[in-house]
């Protein structure tokens, strides 16, 4: 019992020993210059925020209004500064030197390895140099063509359910982004819906599990045999996300190898292709995607099995979640804004009504409107509210010194409701983006997508996709409120979403 009692105070005599060091060298020292909520030794304030991911959400917004434009908090023995301020983002986001990662990434490990979100240094730069391609405009054309064909299932299937219907948004918009994604960056059709709602479901419950183990450093992977529960959930949530991920790449494998690699031999030849005149070959030609880059490029040698995984795994997610969380607030804004949505319906029809309704890539860059009314709703709910950066030296920002190895959060959902930015930052008003008023604003107030080196790659294809599903939704039907903003808190994930089931009435247009 003695050596017990012992052993037990050397512990606890080395934790404070290393908070003390913690707090008191250097780095601590600068970063304790800086207000946020109080803290307990040893443990910080992670305790403040054990409790439900809406509080959660709710208590970091509280936090940086009270204690704007930058505050700290402790996790533990874990420092971490939070930034909203478009002066301090400017800074920080546009120097090459600040790309790393390290909280809140080092958890998605299992799950997405190190692709382009997660990975670092000279792996980040060559796979961001494979990917763009993927990206490059004429690519976006093709990408279109099959957007257009979904956008036109999700009216026509809306329309079988009735001349007016329910739609629980975050369900309607998630079926249809991910299909998108699939067939277009990844050149598979999802035909299993039982496969989509498998996955969808171990996104939620993924990002339920990282945002707990990021509140709880405690928690380490050696820990987890001892909490059979949730170790059971993590594992089976997992096996499904890599299983849907595996089947993919699997999928398109097989294709390639059924016909002869002829595809991926002529991969680059995209005039060629253009000009064939065998139909086969062309339309083929037009369903090669990200996928299939990347399946060439390990045929040089440029990337392995693994890395293929990893980037699929990577794209799946950000191109079908962020996509889908910007159409459903979309939706639910434009019902709730009556004038605004009769403008954009307005614009819609004044394009696609002497063509019968038919889209091109050409027709979305008409649509100005209805493009100023997806930038103000990803002000308001920017799909990925925060990202972090790992600092490798020190940072002069406008209002403090950040030292070297510490992680930083930034906060684009703050900077976007910023007051002296956004006069009635709550209130939805696309006019905001008319063109003066985009040139007489800070340029780092709206960041939807990040900004500099490590900007979204895929955010064209994203704008033109919300675009295209919008304008066809609003030339079909009318949108009611059925829940508003003030029925729901946000949720605190990977990304924004609402903390309950939002609906909207969709009410079909008689054009007869």
């Amino acid at each position: 019992m003695v050596y017990f009692l012992f052993f037990v105070i050397l512990i606890i005599l080395g934790f404070w020993c290393y908070y003390l060091n913690l707090h008191y060298n250097r780095e601590g020292r600068l970063i304790n210059k800086l207000s946020g909520p109080r803290h307990i030794p040893i443990f910080g304030s992670m305790f403040e925020l054990h409790t439900t991911p809406t509080e959660i959400n709710a208590k970091l917004r509280y936090w940086s209004e009270i204690y704007k434009p930058i505050y700290k908090f402790w996790l533990g023995f874990k420092p971490l500064i939070l930034i909203s301020h478009p002066d301090d983002l400017e800074i920080l986001l546009t120097n090459s030197k600040h790309i790393n990662k390290q909280y809140a990434y080092e958890c998605f490990g299992p799950w997405l390895g190190t692709g382009l979100l997660t990975s670092v240094g000279e792996k980040w730069h060559r796979r961001r140099k494979i990917l763009s391609k993927a990206f490059h405009f004429n690519i976006l054309k093709k990408y279109m063509d099959i957007t257009n064909v979904h956008a036109q299932k999700l009216v026509s299937k809306t329309k079988l359910e009735g001349k007016e219907t329910k739609q629980n948004l975050l369900q309607f918009c998630s079926t249809h982004t991910l299909n998108i994604i699939c067939e277009t960056a990844m050149g598979v059709s999802l035909d299993n819906d039982n496969t989509a709602k498998i996955y969808k479901n171990s996104i939620y419950k993924i990002g339920d599990i990282i945002i707990y183990r990021l509140l709880r450093p405690y928690i380490t992977d050696w820990m987890l045999p001892f909490m059979p529960k949730f170790n059971k959930e993590y594992k089976e949530v997992l096996h499904n996300l890599n299983s849907f991920t595996h089947n993919i790449v699997q999928e398109r494998r097989k294709y390639h190898e059924k016909t002869n690699y002829v595809f991926l031999d002529k991969i680059y030849e995209d005039e060629v292709a253009e000009s064939k005149s065998d139909e086969t070959y062309s339309v083929q030609r037009k369903k090669l995607s990200m996928l299939d880059l990347l399946l060439e490029t390990e045929r040089s040698g440029g990337i392995n099995e693994e890395g293929i995984k990893e980037e699929v795994a990577t794209f799946i997610f950000e191109g079908h979640d962020t996509t889908a969380m910007g159409l459903c607030f979309a939706i639910l804004l434009l019902a709730q804004n009556e004038e605004a949505q009769n403008i954009a319906r307005n614009e819609v029809e004044d394009i696609l009504r002497p063509k019968d309704g038919k889209l091109d890539i050409s027709d979305l860059q008409k649509m100005n409107y209805l493009e100023r009314c997806i930038k103000e709703t990803l002000r308001i709910f920017p799909s990925v509210p925060s990202i972090t950066r790992y600092l490798l030296e020190d940072v002069h920002l406008k209002h403090t010194t950040i030292p070297r190895n510490t992680n930083v959060i930034i906060n684009f959902i703050d900077a976007h409701r910023n007051p002296e930015f956004w006069p009635e930052p709550e209130k939805f008003d696309p006019d905001r983006f008319l063109p003066d008023q985009i040139k007489s604003r800070h340029p780092f107030a709206y960041v939807p997508f990040s900004a500099g080196p490590r900007n979204c790659i895929g955010q064209k294809f994203a704008m033109l996709e919300l675009k295209s599903l919008l304008a066809n939704i609003l030339y079909n039907f009318y949108l009611e409120p059925i829940d508003y903003i003030c029925d729901f808190e946000l949720y605190q994930d990977i990304v924004i979403r609402p903390d309950k089931p939002i609906h909207t009435k969709f009410i079909q247009i008689d054009r007869k």
